[in-house]
Formats: structure tokens, C-alpha cells, sequence
């Protein structure tokens, strides 16, 4: 028989009858969670205490809709500050969450115990916003490693749940043991969590509860016992003036990966999978069922795994428990086993196991009716017409934007993206998938609930909240750039009103920016969105003004932005100059294509400009058709010149050679001007100049590279064969090859 515990008198609190039975558990052990059920069986409280915020209160209700489905988490965050949150994870073995469903299932009153979240979260000092419970060292690790265990849930497995005795009495023991790990481990434990506890505990005992279950970390279990307490006014002076913050709780989906250590979660365990089997499972059908999942998985990858092997890692298993003395088949015996039987010694497949079975694929539901922000609540609506399931599995989508529906999930998710909430990413649609075509990697995680509730600051719905959240970005942009990539940012999530607050604020700052390379960087965006606006049906008429207005501003003043420039300054200016290049090109306009023309032509002909701008820009004109190759060669051998400093010649062929090595190839004019003026450098100049040039050809592929070097050593022996010129092309014997490429090109041949 359990004896009861002596009562001490304290201040402020009745003496009576009552009792109070303090089970002391490991956060996530399903050796805990058996125990407690066995225990809470036992005793029939009146009154369950849970430790966690007394904020989850509010949510307790919920917990018994058969749709909220752990692993979930109890998220109590900042009204006025969401990014300040925190989360209490369940799942189906934590004993705290057996502890709220057995209450809930037996009609008995049950409330949560720990230091509030409004005072938590309302805590400047704190290193991190966003914080998980839970971050002290394991007490039960700690006995279990002083017993020579490796596994703590093996160690209570052993040495509490074998044992035929009172599970009351079990607990009675581990608080035994708590009290001297606590006087032996050097945590630094907060004292008003226990304090507020503590209160809870003496609230209930005055209403006249007759049996009270605590159900809290082991470690805190010594302190909770109403024989220890110290005086109320103590705990009282602990609690007192602590700052507050309005907060609010709801529950949201949690995953098998973030209760694991390997996730940075504080009361995290090794193997979340692993646990939810050992509780869902009878004890004598946990090793077979265990390797019948294994060969399913293994099965799932094409790799072999027959009835067989199963049968032979199972007996494996067994026999590696006995050797070790374990009293029971654990995690280590059943990996050692499917190693050797059912990987054939290889790891690779151990990691798919230990990814899909040991740590878990598993994402928590929650239902439709958990308080959510009106955010929240459209993300999820959308969600469900979409058949865009959340999951916590990586998963990769094909978007094609020419499908209504699938075009309403590609602006879905980047409304999200708009907003900070990044679910989905894109990723490379492979080589087949056009202009209508995305793909997006989609994974879910726990934190993105945290996103959600901070993008509610910006509005009621997604999209009203992405453009909200444009048209601030818009107002503090500090240069174009910025603009830029937020008029793309509209054209994507289809957000119009966000479109026009962008085009406004990108016209004024054009009207008053003076500095042209901020011009050259708005380009390309823009001319992305005019070139694209029609796949998504977007009206891009503002845009395309807007556009307008900057190429022809840039390019007056382009001639003077290249002057007096130094190295980095220069290559900035070149790749300002090659996107801009690359949106002209892409809209094809000769009210944008004319201007941009002539003030290329003008910095190409201007050698006082740096040879790494000047040399790309005679490139972008050769490619162009706009210089000849003549004309090319004859800059180029001007620039080679002996008068030409080493470096600066080294720059301008750097910007000219960028691009394809073919030009060299295929040319007979070129490659002889460099190959003579590197063999004519002096040797100092050749120092200089070598590594200079090696980064210019490294660029190139080997295959170009060794096609340079072929034409080299052709031009050197005297064995190269010049080029045909247009007279020696034979136009009727290539008419049909002209025109199968013009059909494949869809161009109009004339006959």
C-alpha cells in the first residue's frame, strides 16, 4: 500500500486530507507515458496539473477533438510581437499529452503549471526570439548514464517499468533520485517556473481537492511536493513585479524531426520514431513489426529485403540482446541487426531508415476550429482548394502557369515568399520546362506558424497582406534595385495594388536618380516583367513606361558613368551594363533598343574608358552585328598594343573575350593578335600578365579549350586552313539544311 505523505502546515495553506502525487517524468519517453496512464489509473485524481504555460488553458477543449493529431504544439506568442514565441510540443508518447487526453477522457478537471508566457515572453534579455522549452540537461540521461546505460529510455525500461510494483511507488522512487541529481548537477534552474507550480499546487489543495496528479520534468518532481514547500510568501517575493506582455495560444501542426535532438530542440530525444513504436505497439510485437517497416521501406527504394531476412535480423536481434544482458531488444540491437541482414553491412540505407522509421516523416493536424489569426485561417483555406497539402517531407511540384489552378498555386506561393513565409522554394524546372513552367520544393516546418502569425501584421488575407507588405517595402526601398526586384515580386504573386504602389514610388525616384548604374540595375527587372506579364495576364502598361523612361535616361548618361574608373568600380559597371543589356535584348524595342545602341557604340569607340567596361561593350556590339569583325580586330590590336599598359590590355581582353570561345575558333584574325602579344611581353610583363589572362581562359570549357589550343599549334606548323569566305559558300547545296533549321525556328523560307 502507498503510505501517504506527511503534511506539513504552511501559511496560507488548509491542512487536510489531500494528496498530492507529483509524477515526475522524461519529456517524450513512451516508458514515461506508460507509467503515467498506469499511475493516473491508479489514483483517479480529481484534478490533472501539467507543466506548461497556464495559457494552454485557453486550448485544453481542444485536445479532445479526434482531429488534432500529434505531434502538435501548444504556441503561445506576442499579440503585438509574434516573432516572441514560443512552442510545448506533444506527441502521442509525451506523458504529458497521455496525461491531458486520459483527463479529458475521464471528465476530470485538468489545467497547466509553469511560469506564465506573458512574463516569459515579455523578457528583453532573452538571446532568441523565438524559444522552445525545455533546453536543461536530461535528469533521467543522468541516471541513466550513472547506471551504465547509453539509451535513457532503455535505462527506465529496465529498471522501472520491468519492475511488478505500485507505478505511484515507482514515481515515489524517482523523486528519491531526483532530489540527489539535483544537489549533484550544475543546471542553473529556474526557480520561479517551480514558484508559480508550486501556486498552482496550493490554489487546488484550498477549493478541497481530495487526490491532485502533477504530472511535470523529473527534475522539478522533489520540489513539488507539499512536504518541501517553503513559506508562500517566498514564492510570492519570487513572482512578484515580473514584466507582462499580451499574448495569445493556439495549437499548430509539429514534426517527428523537430522533437529530435538533431533539431536544436532543447527537450528533443534521439528517436522520436523509434518511441512512438515502442508505445503504439504490444511488447510482443514490437521487434517484428519494427523490421516488417524496415523491409517496407527498404521495398520502397527498389532495394531487396525479403520475408527471410526479416525473420533472421528478428532472431539476430533477440540473440544481441541476451549476449549484452539487456532485458529487452532496443534501438542499438535492432540497427545492428539490420545491418548485418538486411544492408548487407552498408550504411546508406541505415540512413533512410534512420531518416523515414527512426526519426519520422510525421507532421501533426490540427482542426479547423483552433483559434487561428484570419491569416492563418486564409493560408489554410487555400491551402484545401489548392491541394496543397503541408507536410514535412520535401517535396518537389510542377507548375504549369497556363492551368488556372496550377497558375493560383505558383501566386499562392509567392505571395508567401512576398510575405516571409517560405514554404515553397523554387527550384530548376529541368531542361524540358518554358516560360509556363515552375517547380517548387515544397517542406513545411513547425516555425513557419511563427511566419504566419508575424505576416498577420500586414493583413486578414494573404493577399491583401503581401501587398501591404510591397507597398512599405516600396516606401523605405533606398535605391532602385530594391524597386526593381519588387515590381518582379508583383508581377509573381499577382498582386496589382502592391504593382502600382511599386511603379509609383520607381517613378519618382527615377525622376530624381542621377546616378546611373542604380538606372543600368533597374533594367532588367523590369524588362522581365513586360517580356513575362502576359503569360500571367498582368497589365504591365505603367511598367513599361517606367521602363522606358530609365533605359533612355541610362543611356545619356552611360558615357559619362564609365569614365574614371577604378578596378571594382569597373567590374560593377560591367555587369550592371551586361543586365541591362540582357532586358533590352529580351523586350526587342527599338524606342529601347536605339538609344541603347548608340550610347554603346560611344563607349566602345572612347578608349580613355577602363579596358574591362570597353571590352565588353565592343564584345556586346560584335555579337550585336553592330561592329564588324574587321572592326573588332583592329581594337583588339589596339589595345594589344606595346603603348598599352600590361593590365589595362589584360582588362579590355578579359570584357571581350567573355562569352563563348568560338569567336577565337572560328576566326583567323583573332587568336594570332593575342598569341603575338604575349610572345612579345617582356618577362616582367609576362609575370604581370599571366595570371591575369589564365582567369580570362579558364572560363572557357575544356573542350574550348583544347580547340584554342588545336588552332594554335594548326597556325604555329603552318597546317591551319583558312576559313571559307562567303564566295566559296556553296548556297544550293546548303539551301535545304537552311531551310529544315528556318521551319524549326517557325520563319517563313521564300521559295
Amino acid at each position: 500500500m502507498d503510505r501517504p505523505l506527511p503534511r506539513v502546515p504552511r501559511a496560507g495553506l488548509r491542512v487536510s486530507s489531500s494528496r498530492v502525487e507529483v509524477l515526475g517524468v522524461r519529456h517524450h519517453g513512451p516508458g514515461s507515458a506508460r507509467s503515467v496512464v498506469r499511475a493516473l489509473d491508479e489514483l483517479l485524481p480529481d484534478v490533472v496539473i501539467i507543466e506548461g504555460p497556464p495559457e494552454l488553458d485557453a486550448i485544453i477543449p481542444l485536445a479532445a477533438d479526434p482531429e488534432l493529431v500529434p505531434p502538435v504544439a501548444g504556441l503561445v506568442y506576442a499579440v503585438d510581437e509574434p516573432r516572441r514565441a514560443a512552442f510545448y510540443p506533444f506527441a502521442a508518447f509525451s506523458p504529458e499529452w497521455v496525461a491531458l487526453r486520459w483527463s479529458l477522457e475521464h471528465g476530470v478537471d485538468v489545467r497547466f503549471a509553469d511560469l506564465p508566457a506573458t512574463h516569459q515572453l515579455a523578457d528583453d534579455d532573452a538571446s532568441t526570439a523565438l524559444r522552445r522549452t525545455g533546453s536543461r540537461i536530461d535528469p533521467i540521461s543522468a541516471l541513466a548514464s550513472a547506471a551504465g546505460y547509453d539509451d535513457p529510455e532503455r535505462w527506465w525500461e529496465d529498471a522501472v517499468e520491468h519492475r511488478r510494483t505500485s507505478s505511484l511507488e515507482h514515481f515515489a522512487q524517482l523523486r528519491e533520485a531526483m532530489a540527489g541529481v539535483r544537489g549533484s548537477l550544475d543546471v542553473d534552474d529556474d526557480a520561479r517556473r517551480e514558484a508559480f507550480m508550486r501556486k498552482v499546487v496550493r490554489a487546488e489543495l484550498r477549493t478541497g481537492r481530495e487526490r491532485i496528479a502533477v504530472v511535470c520534468g523529473a527534475y522539478h518532481a522533489p520540489a513539488l511536493v507539499p512536504a518541501s514547500f517553503p513559506p508562500a510568501s517566498r514564492d510570492n517575493a519570487l513572482l512578484s513585479r515580473l514584466p507582462r506582455i499580451k499574448v495569445a495560444a493556439t495549437w499548430a501542426p509539429w514534426s517527428s524531426e523537430r522533437l529530435s535532438y538533431a533539431s536544436g530542440y532543447g527537450a528533443g530525444v534521439r528517436s522520436p520514431g523509434w518511441y512512438d513504436h515502442l508505445f503504439v505497439t504490444p511488447d510482443d510485437e514490437v521487434v517484428p513489426a519494427w523490421f516488417v517497416r524496415v523491409a517496407r521501406a527498404l521495398r520502397g527504394e527498389n532495394l531487396d529485403a525479403s520475408t527471410a531476412t526479416v525473420v533472421e535480423a528478428t532472431r539476430l536481434a533477440s540473440a544481441l540482446a541476451a549476449v549484452r544482458g539487456r532485458p529487452s531488444v532496443g534501438l542499438a540491437e535492432l540497427t545492428d541487426a539490420a545491418r548485418a541482414v538486411l544492408t548487407e553491412g552498408a550504411d546508406l540505407p541505415l540512413r533512410l531508415i534512420d531518416r523515414t522509421l527512426v526519426i519520422g516523416e510525421e507532421l501533426g493536424r490540427v482542426p479547423e476550429s483552433t483559434p487561428m489569426v484570419p491569416l492563418a485561417a486564409d493560408l489554410a483555406k487555400q491551402q484545401k482548394s489548392l491541394r496543397l497539402k503541408a507536410s514535412a517531407t520535401r517535396t518537389v511540384i510542377q507548375v504549369d502557369l497556363r492551368r488556372e489552378s496550377q497558375l493560383a498555386r505558383s501566386v499562392l506561393l509567392h505571395r508567401l515568399a512576398v510575405l516571409e513565409v517560405p514554404w515553397g522554394t523554387q527550384v530548376e524546372a529541368g531542361r524540358t520546362m518554358g516560360t509556363f513552367k515552375e517547380a517548387w520544393e515544397l517542406e513545411w516546418t513547425p516555425e513557419l506558424a511563427v511566419a504566419v502569425v508575424e505576416a498577420s501584421l500586414h493583413g486578414t488575407t494573404v493577399r491583401s497582406a503581401a501587398e501591404s507588405r510591397i507597398a512599405e517595402e516600396a516606401h523605405e526601398a533606398a535605391d532602385l534595385g530594391v524597386l526593381g526586384r519588387l515590381i518582379e515580386e508583383c508581377l509573381l504573386a499577382d498582386l496589382p495594388d502592391g504593382l502600382r504602389a511599386v511603379v509609383a514610388a520607381l517613378a519618382e525616384r527615377t525622376a530624381r536618380q542621377h546616378d546611373t548604374r542604380a538606372l543600368l540595375e533597374t533594367v532588367e527587372p523590369l524588362a522581365r516583367t513586360c517580356r513575362y506579364g502576359d503569360v500571367r495576364g498582368v497589365d504591365v502598361a505603367d511598367v513599361t513606361h517606367v521602363l522606358q523612361t530609365v533605359v533612355v535616361r541610362a543611356s545619356v548618361g552611360l558615357r559619362a558613368a564609365c569614365s574614371s574608373l577604378d578596378d571594382d568600380s569597373a567590374a560593377a559597371m560591367r555587369s550592371a551594363v551586361e543586365a541591362a543589356h540582357r532586358g533590352i535584348a529580351l523586350v526587342d524595342r527599338h524606342d529601347l533598343r536605339d538609344p541603347w545602341t548608340e550610347a554603346l557604340v560611344a563607349v566602345g569607340r572612347d578608349e580613355a574608358i577602363h579596358g574591362s567596361v570597353a571590352g565588353r561593350v565592343s564584345r556586346l556590339l560584335l555579337d550585336g552585328g553592330l561592329l564588324t569583325h574587321e572592326e573588332a580586330a583592329a581594337r583588339l590590336s589596339r589595345r594589344l598594343s606595346p603603348g598599352t599598359p600590361a593590365p589595362a590590355a589584360a582588362a579590355w581582353l578579359d570584357g571581350f573575350l567573355t562569352g563563348e570561345a568560338l569567336l577565337l575558333v572560328h576566326g583567323d584574325d583573332l587568336l594570332p593578335i593575342i598569341d603575338e602579344w604575349l610572345v612579345d611581353a617582356s618577362e616582367e610583363a609576362f609575370e604581370d600578365l599571366l595570371p591575369l589572362v589564365r582567369r580570362t581562359f579558364s572560363r572557357f570549357q575544356p573542350a574550348e579549350r583544347r580547340l584554342i589550343g588545336t588552332h594554335l599549334r594548326d597556325l604555329a606548323s603552318g597546317t591551319h586552313t583558312p576559313a571559307p569566305t562567303t564566295g566559296s559558300l556553296d548556297l544550293d547545296r546548303a539551301a535545304p539544311a537552311i531551310a529544315a533549321v528556318a521551319r524549326l525556328l517557325g520563319l517563313e523560307v521564300a521559295s
